[in-house]
């Protein structure tokens, strides 16, 4: 569920340029969710050795607690400085924590039909997102911003209550130290795979939270539809992705996670240029369907995509750290940058027009169509050393 925040950040990003934080720019804004969605992955690198030493049973507690602790304070915030802190730092830590326990349970659980688990239980996200945008909407209008988030905050602490237990049940040995991991290995610079691998999600990263962020923004000012009608459109996405991470997860199985997640980028590239020509309501709701669903694979595939690559298994926890850290600096970046290109032009009552909208959306897409052609680098790279067929 903590990572769900990350998706619904749309909707606080609409929230907040039009209400709470109107005086700050789109792209400051965007900085709340970015440092959140940072902390959450470099985070989640960095607490491998913790994990290594036994410690998955405090970070999975102490996890839970920085994210509810973080709902709350938001709740209290009246600035934009302590929107910052509440809701990109505090929740990010917390949420960082929780992100190695959860990606080890399903390795330690599953050594074949790995992706499909990793597709099943990564699409538990967008159950997260859509009840937290639908309170989120409901709740602002009859009561206010500050219960609305403490509802939110009220949901996550029955959902980490009941969630607790049913993760640390069997799960005595992870309280054992084992040989921690090192953070850092040279060798990998040396290693065309994880160069390539490391550019690929980097060049993903920077444009696929950018349509998230955007799309509800993009109803409101651009095609003038309601706040609540540009948040459905944003829980229609966000529900597609829970379909498209399942069936991602399936046709990985069947077809290699590589091969896959070039098919995923490279249509998730499509349809973000695709959102250019959007000029009404059943436009927009098509496009935000299609994203969700072609975008499910795009953070759920190259966890399944690394340990195939890396040589030796016994530095695959390393490797993957080093990559996910190098890749966090592009989610930290690209829709604060898309925020930027952001134009500042204002039509009738207020409204922007579409045009304004042009930087965002290219960005998103040139991100993505580049990180595609890094994804086809390396399949046809690994399709050539393994000459075993081209579903890899």
């Amino acid at each position: 569920m903590p990572r769900g925040f990350t998706l619904t950040f749309g909707a606080f990003q609409t929230y907040y340029q039009r209400n709470f934080l109107k005086d700050s720019t789109p792209s400051a804004i965007s900085w709340i969710g970015t440092v959140q969605s940072f902390f959450l992955i470099l985070v989640g690198c960095l607490s491998g050795p913790l994990f290594d030493k036994g410690w998955y049973r405090v970070m999975l507690i102490g996890g839970n607690v920085a994210v509810v602790f973080g709902i709350f304070m938001l709740s209290l915030a009246k600035n934009y400085w302590q929107v910052f802190l509440a809701q990109g730092v505090c929740m990010g830590l917390g949420a960082g924590l929780l992100y190695v326990p959860s990606l080890a349970l399903i390795g330690l659980s599953f050594s074949t039909r790995r992706s499909l688990a990793q597709g099943i239980v990564t699409s538990g996200i967008a159950v997260g997102g859509v009840a937290y945008i639908i309170a989120f909407d409901r709740i602002t209008t009859s009561s206010g911003f500050p219960w609305a988030v403490r509802v939110m905050g009220f949901i996550s602490l029955g959902i980490a209550i009941m969630a607790i237990p049913t993760l640390l049940y069997g799960t005595s040995s992870l309280a054992k130290a084992r040989s921690a991991r090192k953070l850092w290995d040279m060798t990998a610079f040396k290693d065309a795979n994880f160069l390539i691998f490391t550019a690929c999600s980097s060049s993903t990263f920077f444009g696929y939270i950018v349509p998230y962020f955007y799309i509800a923004s993009f109803g409101q000012d651009a095609l003038n539809l309601s706040r609540n009608q540009a948040l459905y459109i944003l829980i229609g996405a966000i529900s597609a992705s829970f379909f498209g991470r399942l069936l991602v997860g399936f046709v990985a199985h069947r077809l290699g996670p590589l091969f896959t997640w070039f098919w995923c980028t490279a249509i998730s590239a499509v349809v973000s240029f695709s959102w250019i020509a959007v000029d009404s309501r059943n436009g927009l709701i098509v496009i935000g369907v299609f994203w969700g669903f072609c975008s499910g694979g795009l953070v759920t595939l190259p966890a399944a995509v690394f340990p195939t690559l890396c040589p030796d298994q016994r530095r695959l926890g390393t490797r993957v750290g080093m990559s996910w850290g190098i890749s966090s600096f592009a989610s930290l970046t690209g829709p604060p940058i898309a925020g930027a290109l952001l134009g500042k032009s204002s039509g009738p009552a207020g409204h922007q027009p579409r045009s304004d909208y042009l930087g965002p959306q290219l960005w998103a897409g040139c991100c993505l169509l580049v990180g595609s052609l890094f994804v086809f680098a390396l399949w046809l790279k690994t399709v050539k050393q393994r000459n075993q067929g081209i579903f890899v």
